[in-house]
């Protein structure tokens, strides 16, 4: 027969119990000791003992054993524990990270617009916030360049009720970009960038599997270029579609991109 053995530990020297908590998919925690605050993008099971990988507002990911006490949730010390087949299912997210909306329907559109440079600019928008833009009710266009950028503002004839928001490839200060965006001065038209050369650039290198984006030197087609560098064949219609599938969320792109489409989303969904 066991004994009884009893804790003579001063109760003033005890642990306070703290909650158990499923680390479920995109659950935003902090762990203790680091100070670093992120989302739960998953658990793995190592010899070493369990371990949740955070992802923060960066893009930037870290994992971390799961001890005890080891972590904050809104505020508060939590022990997380890896979620049964059994846990509640959380609110389904779409691809830009917004909360989905299940059998909605895509609203009339907007007379306002977001236009972009060309077809991969395009397609790479549709594929992260194509379900928010077809709530929102806002198209998409593509323009195949910006070089008459000011007549193409003037045509669209932009107004309180029809804001254009336009992203532009490579605008940088001292740019050919920034000197053409300069020119538009409508209030009801909102221009923003991101400092690649071309959008292929925006999505990060670890989502297609190369360490870095090439640098192709001054006077060669950039795609081709990259391509050469990569040792893929020299098709950048089949090299896009490479890239493009490997795109499954916003997680997959840089954050200067992101910030810019969100901007422009806000920017002609908003009541002026």
């Amino acid at each position: 027969m066991r004994s009884y053995q009893p804790d003579l530990t001063p109760p003033w020297k005890r642990s306070a119990p703290v909650p158990e908590v499923p680390a479920e998919a995109d659950l935003v925690v902090e762990e203790v000791a680091t100070g670093f605050c992120g989302a739960v993008i998953r658990c793995e099971k190592t010899a070493q003992g369990p371990t949740v990988t955070l992802e923060d507002r960066f893009g930037k990911h870290r994992v971390f054993p799961m001890e005890p006490r080891g972590f904050l949730l809104e505020g508060r010390a939590v022990t997380l524990v890896r979620p049964s087949a059994a846990a509640p299912v959380r609110p389904a997210r779409t691809a830009s990270g917004s909360v989905a909306v299940p059998g909605a329907r895509a609203r009339v559109a907007r007379a306002g617009r977001i236009y972009v440079e060309g077809r991969h600019d395009a397609e790479l928008v549709e594929r992260v916030w194509g379900d928010d833009l077809r709530i929102e009710g806002v198209v998409v266009e593509y323009l195949e360049g910006i070089d008459d950028l000011p007549a193409v503002v003037r045509e669209f004839s932009p107004g309180p009720d029809a804001r254009l928001g336009v992203l532009v490839d490579h605008l940088v200060p001292g740019s050919k970009e920034s000197r053409i965006a300069d020119q538009v001065t409508d209030g009801n038209v909102l221009v923003v960038g991101h400092p690649y050369i071309d959008v292929w650039e925006a999505v990060k290198p670890s989502s297609v599997g190369i360490a870095a984006w090439p640098v192709v030197p001054r006077g060669q087609d950039w795609k081709t270029g990259v391509c050469r560098a990569l040792g893929w064949p020299e098709n950048t219609g089949a090299a896009w579609q490479h890239i493009l599938s490997r795109v499954h969320s916003y997680r997959d792109l840089e954050p200067s991109l992101l910030g810019s489409v969100e901007h422009l989303i806000d920017f002609v969904t908003e009541h002026p």
